[in-house]
């Protein structure tokens, strides 16, 4: 279910359209590097690593796509603005299971222009160190999502079409929560580098 009411599919005919760069016009920007503590909760040591892939989602009209969830769990009752993305899952290659999330969460069908880098972050609620690994992609068009039984019925979980700075404003009202304020800490500064390339490019980001 999109929130933004606007129509979803990306046109294939702009032929007078400018467009993002591929990923072979963009090597050289170097990549982020972040690390983050969690301040929210108490580090009582930590039990395990999780390696997941997540993505700033972007098309040739200056929006991004995100998911919204809806959640009341251990972490507590909250609603939250994230990138979409998840676990690499064993023998996985990076992009493949970027790809795969992509497509179960939003259905949606991306080029991957660039890694946008790395942000090491903690949960320290449930003792996991989180390896999260950013790309900017570029949305080719939209099909059927694929998501979990608990994606639907846990998180209620729904793509949200929005512009840079209406993201920003989401990511605010996220932090009323102390889950919230950990992905805000975590996604903001990716987000605010993704516009940095694609202003680089000949990508127009609309406020």
């Amino acid at each position: 279910m999109m929130e933004e009411t606007k129509e979803m599919k990306v046109p294939e005919d702009r032929k007078e359209r400018k467009r993002l760069k591929g990923p072979e016009e963009k090597k050289t920007s170097e990549e982020m590097r972040l690390s983050l503590k969690d301040e929210e909760w108490p580090c009582t040591g930590v039990t395990h690593d999780r390696e997941i892939v997540r993505a700033i989602v972007a098309d040739d009209e200056g929006w991004f796509y995100f998911v919204r969830v809806r959640r009341d769990d251990e972490f507590g009752h909250a609603t939250l603005i994230e990138t979409s993305g998840g676990g690499v899952e064993p023998g996985e290659d990076l992009e493949e299971a970027l790809r795969r999330e992509l497509q179960e969460e939003m259905g949606a069908q991306v080029d991957v222009l660039r890694k946008i880098g790395i942000v090491s972050d903690y949960y320290n609620l449930i003792g996991r160190h989180n390896i999260n690994h950013y790309y900017l992609c570029r949305v080719r068009g939209f099909g059927e999502t694929h998501r979990t039984r608990d994606e639907i019925e846990d998180y209620h979980m729904t793509t949200l079409k929005l512009r840079f700075d209406e993201a920003l404003r989401e990511y605010r009202k996220s932090r009323r929560s102390r889950l919230g304020r950990l992905i805000a800490n975590r996604e903001v500064p990716v987000l605010q580098r993704a516009a940095e390339l694609l202003r680089e490019s000949v990508f127009e980001v609309k406020n």
